[in-house]
Formats: C-alpha cells, sequence, structure tokens
C-alpha cells in the first residue's frame, strides 16, 4: 500500500478534535521542537501516537494544503538572521489555509530565550505584490523596521496534519510534501521528507511524542521551511551553512526509495 494511503487510513482512526476547541490550544507563544524524517516512517509513528492524541478534523478532511508568501529584504535580512545563528530572528509571511480559505498575515519572532511568538490578522498580499497600510502598520509593531522595504520572495505549499494532546497541553503539527517557487519561477520540491513540530507552553522533561521518535532514533534538530527553500532557489552568500541540512534531505530521501524498493 501507498505510504499516503496508510497514511490516510490511519488518521481516519484517530478521535477528532475540531476547529473551534483549537482555540484552547493556539500555543501563539511557545516552545518549539523540531525532527525531520523520511514520509516512510511517519505511519508506524502515527499509529503508536494513536490513544494519546486527536487529530485535527475540518469538515471530514485531516490533512490540509497550506500555502505561504513569504517577504524578506532585498539583501535577504531575514534568511541570514536566522542560517548566520542570531538568537532573535524573525520571519513574515501570508499564509492560506485551503481548507478555510482564511488568509493572514503573520510576524514571527524567535527570541533570545528560544520561545517563539506569532501574532497574526487577516489580510492578503495586494494585487501588486505589495502589503497595504494596515499590513505595513501591524507589521511595524513587532519588528523596528521600514516594512516598505519587505517584498514577496518565496512561495511554499505543503500539507499538513495537525494532533492535540490528550490533556491540550501540546500541539504536534507534521508537514509533508513541500514545494517552493521563487520569484523567477524556478521550483524546488521535496515530496519524501517530512517535519514534525512539536509546540508547548513551555520545556517538558517528557512528552510522548519526543519518546516515540526517540525509540526510532530521530532527534530534535533546527530546520526553517524559509531558509530551506530559499537557499535552494536563490545564490546567497550564507547559502553554504545549510549544507548539512541539504544532506539529511538527501539521505532521507534515498531512505524513502530504500524503504519502498525492498
Amino acid at each position: 500500500m501507498p505510504v499516503t494511503s496508510r497514511i490516510t487510513d490511519i488518521l481516519c482512526s484517530f478521535s477528532p478534535v475540531h476547529l473551534e476547541e483549537m482555540e484552547n490550544v493556539r500555543l501563539m507563544d511557545r516552545v518549539d521542537t523540531k525532527y525531520i524524517l523520511s514520509v516512510s516512517g511517519l505511519p508506524d509513528i502515527m499509529e503508536r501516537m494513536n490513544g494519546n492524541y486527536r487529530v485535527l478534523d475540518i469538515n471530514k478532511e485531516r490533512s490540509f494544503r497550506y500555502d505561504t508568501t513569504y517577504l524578506d529584504s532585498s539583501d535577504f535580512m531575514f534568511f541570514n538572521q536566522h542560517v548566520t545563528g542570531k538568537l532573535e530572528r524573525n520571519k513574515v509571511r501570508f499564509r492560506k489555509y485551503e481548507t478555510t480559505g482564511t488568509t493572514y498575515l503573520e510576524v514571527k519572532k524567535r527570541t533570545n530565550k528560544k520561545r517563539t511568538k506569532k501574532w497574526r490578522i487577516e489580510n492578503i498580499l495586494a494585487d501588486n505584490n505589495s502589503c497595504d497600510e494596515n499590513a505595513i502598520e501591524f507589521i511595524k509593531a513587532y519588528i523596528p523596521l521600514n516594512s516598505h522595504i519587505l517584498k514577496p520572495v518565496l512561495t511554499n505549499t505543503f500539507r499538513r496534519i495537525t494532533f492535540v494532546g490528550s490533556a491540550f497541553n501540546e500541539r504536534i503539527t507534521i508537514d509533508y510534501d513541500l514545494s517552493y517557487k521563487s520569484l523567477n519561477g524556478n521550483r524546488v520540491s521535496f515530496p519524501l521528507i517530512a517535519i514534525i513540530e512539536l509546540k508547548q507552553e513551555g520545556f517538558s522533561d517528557y512528552s510522548r511524542i519526543e519518546g516515540i521518535l526517540k525509540d526510532y532514533l530521530i532527534r530534535p534538530v533546527g530546520f526553517s521551511k524559509y531558509c530551506i527553500g530559499t537557499g535552494m532557489l536563490y545564490d546567497l552568500p550564507h547559502k553554504n551553512i545549510l549544507k548539512p541540512k541539504y544532506l539529511l534531505i538527501n539521505k532521507l530521501q534515498d531512505e524513502f526509495n530504500r524503504c519502498c524498493t525492498a
């Protein structure tokens, strides 16, 4: 059975959590922990999660498409903040949630205390790919810069599955089927890897998903979808810093191919 079919079947066995309940676990100020693996490993991991987590269900769908447009300056300030290891760094993006049809302008800030803070408003890019005045004022409220210098540089699509812990103290997202497009139309995709992200109010001594991933020798790793796509599609001075991440992606894609041909 294809991996995606197995994922769909396993998702059907989870108890649902509905969108209105998710307000109790928005976690807009949180601690993030990310894990990268081959998509071929998801079914076994998800089977072990069942009973400890519920899955987000919207109109009987449990895997959702997200479309994201990232903004940056002409010298890729946000990209450089991240890859050079700045303790405080930012992202600005427009994200469309295809299932609900809603688009948000989102500002994400990584603090020097290793917390992630996120703010958002409903907003869309103007027809000329620029921000309207509401968007400009919103960005300025959280990032001290001239918001007019920010322009779209990258679009990204992926599918996401969202789980909530039974006690509502954590949220887990699984992103897969990643693809990117630059402004000049160049494209790259990573359909064979998945990103698991554990989102909690604070650092926890133990989470069920952490124990499961540890059993499969999957360790936490820093991974920015924005930086990975930008580094692949633009010739930037610091892109070589990401080389270990690209080697990991290649390793996981090879793992998927070996699994499917075995």
